[in-house]
């Protein structure tokens, strides 16, 4: 048995941000004691945040085919430092992950790598190429929790009908990418007059919200479970509201890079800035706080995409897209708090509950019963993120040379600790 004592318990389920003791026996929580010590084995949070540990819905580890960008062992090691508990890894890779043989081997490696959870999704279609489904049931079967074809739109509407009918069939998890193809292809940055003034190709927040707009269509024809993986623009959170009014079966997320940053830090065109979708204006990136404040958006996740230097030291428009955030989340995060937006609470709710309910897990909560997946942090501390210091492999963050505030301290997964702060 180990108590956790004079820890300030952040708890999303009950929206409560209060001192008190977590007592775990095993590898579950059996006790939340409020005001007295406890007896027995105990380790003193010195009043820091104790609370449950993230669980990122997006995260690429590259293996198989680019395990030089980042492999399950680098990005196990990276997700334990920044308070990751839970890894839902994205299914494009090379090859993509569309067959129960490439799920097996990714899943036989996370088991013998990585030191976090890590759960699968599977492609939609074959190659990720939006023209043969994949084998969805049989994917399922070997493990997938959720089924994307990550940035890679299904453009034909009849192919992603029959996808999401069949999806809806085996109640599985849809997750969009709400980029419409056409108008965002070849786009660098999002379209206006900092598009104009740094002669970069950009792409319409319409984009977004036009792809919104079919997929609910679809979901609404097929009754599918659908996650939307990334909300980043203004004009899109009224279609979002508009189906979840109506009764659809619909959540979405946002990128924390979509909530902290905005168009205007590409400036200098700074390649580890370019995201998909890019920033985007700043009227944009509150409106989208102001969404994950209110839940209306119901998840923030990293959307940890790694990009070696050679990808990356390239003219903004041929270099590649994607930012490591796996360790930068939770300090990152922190703004949203130290600015005002939403209490520690809200702020779990979206990291951690949300997407517990969203996958059918039981983790996200402090409560007896609930998995020892916990993470203790100090929000207040503050540090300049040196980016050499990332335990990814690939260390293409936005946030390098930053002040932030926010330093995991320890990380438990089912009561053992996976990382302590040296």
């Amino acid at each position: 048995m180990l108590i956790l004592t004079n820890a300030r318990l952040i708890d999303p389920e009950n929206s409560t941000d209060t001192l008190g003791s977590v007592v775990i026996k095993n590898d579950k929580i059996t006790q939340i004691i409020y005001g007295e010590t406890p007896k027995g084995e105990t380790i003193d949070c010195g009043g820091k945040c104790l609370a449950p540990g993230i669980i990122d819905i997006g995260v690429k580890v590259c293996e198989p085919g680019e395990r030089h960008k980042e492999s399950f062992a680098s990005a196990g090691r990276a997700a334990a430092a920044g308070g990751v508990t839970t890894m839902v890894i994205r299914p494009d890779t090379a090859p993509a992950i569309d067959s129960p043989e490439t799920l097996h081997f990714a899943l036989s490696r996370a088991v013998e790598d990585a030191c976090v959870n890590v759960l699968p999704m599977a492609a939609m279609t074959r190659g990720r190429n939006g023209k043969e489904m994949a084998e969805i049931g049989f994917l399922q079967d070997a493990g997938a929790v959720a089924f994307s074809d990550a940035d890679s739109v299904i453009a034909d509407n009849k192919i992603f009908g029959r996808c999401l009918t069949y999806a809806k069939g085996l109640n599985a998890l849809v997750m969009g990418h709400i980029q419409e193809p056409s108008l965002s292809k070849g786009s660098a940055v999002t379209s206006g007059p900092f598009a104009t003034k740094l002669g970069l190709p950009g792409a319409s927040p319409m984009a977004e919200r036009i792809q919104l707009e079919r997929d609910m269509a679809l979901v609404e024809m097929t009754g599918v479970r659908y996650h939307v993986d990334q909300i980043s623009t203004a004009v899109a959170l009224p279609v979002l509201e508009r189906a979840k009014a109506a009764g659809l079966n619909v959540t979405a997320g946002a990128s924390i890079h979509h909530l902290t940053l905005n168009e205007l830090d590409v400036e200098g065109y700074r390649t580890f800035f370019k995201v998909k979708p890019p920033l985007r204006h700043e009227t944009d990136r509150v409106a989208t706080v102001d969404a994950v404040a209110n839940g209306l958006i119901d998840i923030i996740s990293s959307m940890h995409t790694p990009q070696d230097e050679e990808s990356k030291r390239l003219p903004f428009e041929e270099a590649a897209s994607g930012a490591v955030g796996l360790e930068t989340l939770l300090p990152a995060a922190m703004q949203l708090v130290h600015g005002g937006y939403m209490d520690m609470p809200t702020l779990w709710r979206a990291m951690s509950l949300n997407p517990a309910k969203l996958l059918g897990l039981e983790g996200g909560r402090l409560a007896k019963g609930a998995p020892a997946d916990l993470v203790l942090f100090d929000p207040d501390k503050p540090f300049v993120l040196d980016r050499t210091t990332l335990k990814s492999k690939s260390k293409n963050t936005p946030f390098d040379g930053r002040r932030m505030q926010g330093v995991v301290l320890r990380t438990f997964l089912k009561g053992q600790e996976i990382y302590a702060k040296s």
